[in-house]
């Protein structure tokens, strides 16, 4: 008979883990915001289990759902990153409709050159007032 020690899906430590490293965020910041020290939240991550409330705070931290983590799978992000270069799906059945992605609907270069074109505007403004105030000063 042969056994296989195939590694176990609801090892939520090990998902926690895995979330907070791709979204970039050390131990040590998790470990702040929760109030607890960098080596409860490595025992946390070594955990199988977790209670619903602490899982409710890790996962607001991480700025994902409790969901999220709970059916997070690493082949679920392969997937996702392979099959849409354009973006996150959120369509049902992926990883994207329970993380919360922040979409930019507009082109940032677009607002740059609006904000320093609204720059341009106002300095005039400023050197027209200025020389306004100036030409009344001299007429005194």
């Amino acid at each position: 008979m042969e056994t296989s020690a195939k590694p176990s899906n609801t090892h939520i430590g090990r998902k926690i883990s895995r979330i907070r490293e791709l979204r970039g965020i050390k131990q040590e910041h998790l470990a702040s915001e929760l109030g607890v020290s960098q080596q409860t939240v490595s025992r946390m991550e070594q955990a199988e289990t977790i209670e619903d409330d602490v899982l409710e705070k890790v996962a607001g931290i991480l700025g994902v759902s409790s969901e999220a983590i709970k059916n997070y799978s690493d082949e679920a992000v392969i997937y996702n990153i392979q099959n849409n270069y354009e973006g996150a799906n959120t369509g049902p059945g992926t990883l994207g409709q329970y993380l919360n992605y922040n979409t930019c609907t507009f082109n940032p270069i677009d607002k740059l050159v609006e904000l320093f074109e609204e720059n341009k505007k106002l300095y005039e403004r400023l050197v027209q007032a200025e020389k306004e105030k100036n030409e009344l000063l001299k007429g005194k």
